[in-house]
């Protein structure tokens, strides 16, 4: 009988959302009240004009709709999301990767903002919400730090914040900008290996097509994996052998990972163990694409050429 009522409940409230909202993926006669355009995936989708209940899975989407000013519409967010400004406590948080579709349902959102990580296996777990019409938006892990100013103009356009999108993407702008203008007077450019798991679980961390490999050239720097492709596993062999100048480090898996790198057995020989030049970069802002990565290039730029920045 439990089951039975539960089901009947999710079928209410998916004829409530039926008639209540307007988005959805695929085609539909557009009314006077919606606009027809298409997520970040591509995906065609039909935006509700009004939107005062949004949900959030993923912790970089609900980042940017706090900076956009709308976090007091967000309804539910992710596991990931808790403790970023301006979400509210006592929200509902949802596993990302296993959305609860019942009671997403029953929150009435007017819209969706999914991490495009959630689709494992091109199996969209959220089409049967946007088989009821629900509106869900699909946003992709970028790869390029234009990809995060376009994804920040998306989300501020679809919750009618485009102003304050403009601004924080020209915020973005002065900041690469002066970067890039010190990073013109390096002479000899210095080597980093950037590693973001640790030897603990296994060595991870990126060649070219990541956001953060951007990062390092802008510095002026040198990514030591710059013949590797996105994100990598790699061996305590590569590292010494490429040995570089400095190390950064985003993990905040294990206590004191500075430590732990400047103590590994055989690290002594690299010339930034040697010398000390092995540095934590916050995790957050440098694992998220959003606005916050320019708190992680400026931190980059002063741990890798301190004199200069």
């Amino acid at each position: 009988m439990q089951t039975n009522n539960r089901i009947i409940a999710l079928f209410l409230t998916a004829v409530v959302l039926l008639t209540a909202t307007a988005c959805h993926t695929g085609t539909s006669t557009q009314s006077s009240d919606t606009a027809q355009t298409a997520d970040r995936e591509g995906n065609p989708v039909t935006l509700p004009q009004k939107i005062d209940r949004i949900i959030s899975l993923g912790p970089s989407n609900t980042e940017i709709l706090a900076a956009l000013g709308v976090a007091d519409k967000i309804v539910a967010a992710d596991t990931y999301s808790r403790g970023i400004d301006g979400l509210a406590d006592d929200i509902p948080l949802f596993n990302m990767m296993a959305p609860d579709g019942e009671q997403i349902l029953l929150l009435e959102p007017d819209v969706i903002f999914v991490a495009g990580m959630c689709k494992t296996g091109g199996i969209d777990p959220f089409q049967v919400l946007s088989d009821v019409g629900i509106c869900v938006l699909f946003i992709p892990t970028t790869s390029s730090i234009a990809g995060i100013q376009e994804d920040i103009r998306f989300i501020a356009k679809v919750v009618n914040a485009v102003e304050k999108g403009n601004a924080i993407v020209a915020d973005m702008d002065e900041t690469i900008d002066a970067v890039a203008k010190t990073a013109e007077t390096v002479t000899g450019r210095k080597t980093v290996y950037f590693e973001i798991s640790a030897e603990s679980y296994s060595l991870y961390s990126f060649g070219r097509d990541v956001f953060l490999h951007e990062m390092l050239e802008m510095i002026g720097a040198e990514n030591i994996l710059a013949d590797r492709n996105q994100w990598i596993a790699v061996s305590d062999e590569v590292i010494l052998k490429r040995n570089p100048d400095v190390i950064l480090t985003n993990v905040d898996a294990i206590d004191e990972p500075v430590k732990e790198i400047m103590s590994r057995p055989g690290w002594d020989v690299i010339t930034a163990v040697r010398n000390g030049d092995v540095y934590f970069i916050d995790a957050a802002s440098s694992s998220r694409p959003t606005h916050n990565v320019m708190k992680s290039l400026q931190q980059m730029a002063k741990a890798v050429y301190p004199d200069k920045y």
